[in-house]
């Protein structure tokens, strides 16, 4: 009796044990997988341009008056039309940028996915920045996206009234590039989306177009886009 006991205990530490097992391999099968570490990539080191390119079409100016670091600040004057781009090209990325009018709030814009080739107009996506406008997407000659119906124009407006701070204040415009779809906040405002985008990696770059200008938080972070 006392042998029959024992079995039965043994038969039922066995049975909880691999039961314990088996839970514990379908809930490792079944698990998902942890989320892939990224780190912010800085663009801007807030000290000089290391890593970033002044494009001027109009080589008699000298580069460094028109982009320059004072304060920590990225500056440009806005003229001539030019734009400073990463040396890096880059794909899937979350993109921050904050800027704010020195003076007179005028144009310039963020281009997104330059390719190599350089000029005033570059192949790309644009983020506007003109003011008030912040948020409008332009395709660049070259390129297209879905949301551009009226082929006439290749501007695509903003969804939403401007969401702008007043001159002097500082603005944010967060940017996610997620394979060919390009989804544009303006300070924590949903303001545009393209899909199907035609260029989907290249260079970014700050425009310098109609007055002084100021960048800081110039950064991206990666994103893992792939289901």
């Amino acid at each position: 009796m006392k042998t029959f006991k024992l079995t039965i205990s043994g038969l039922l530490f066995f049975v909880l044990v691999f039961s314990c097992k088996n839970t514990a391999k379908e809930s490792t099968d079944t698990a998902p997988p942890p989320p892939q570490k990224t780190e912010k990539i800085e663009l801007f080191n807030g000290k000089d341009l290391t890593g970033l390119t002044v494009y001027i079409e109009d080589e008699t100016y000298n580069k460094d008056s028109v982009f320059f670091v004072k304060d920590g600040l990225l500056c440009t004057t806005g003229f001539p039309n030019g734009y400073i781009k990463t040396d890096g090209v880059y794909e899937n990325y979350k993109l921050n940028v904050e800027w704010r009018w020195v003076n007179e709030p005028v144009n310039s814009g963020v281009f997104l996915h330059k390719t190599e080739e350089d000029g005033i107009w570059p192949v790309c996506i644009e983020a506007q920045l003109w003011n008030q406008n912040a948020g409008d997407l332009v395709a660049m000659p070259g390129t297209k996206f879905k949301e551009r119906v009226d082929t006439t124009s290749i501007i695509v407006k903003k969804y939403e009234e401007s969401s702008e701070k007043p001159t002097g204040e500082w603005n944010q415009y967060e940017i996610i590039c997620d394979g060919d779809n390009i989804t544009v906040y303006v300070n924590g405002v949903l303001q545009n989306k393209a899909t199907e985008v035609s260029v989907s990696k290249g260079h970014i770059c700050l425009q310098s177009e109609g007055g002084p200008l100021e960048f800081r938080n110039f950064y991206l972070t990666p994103i893992d886009n792939k289901e």
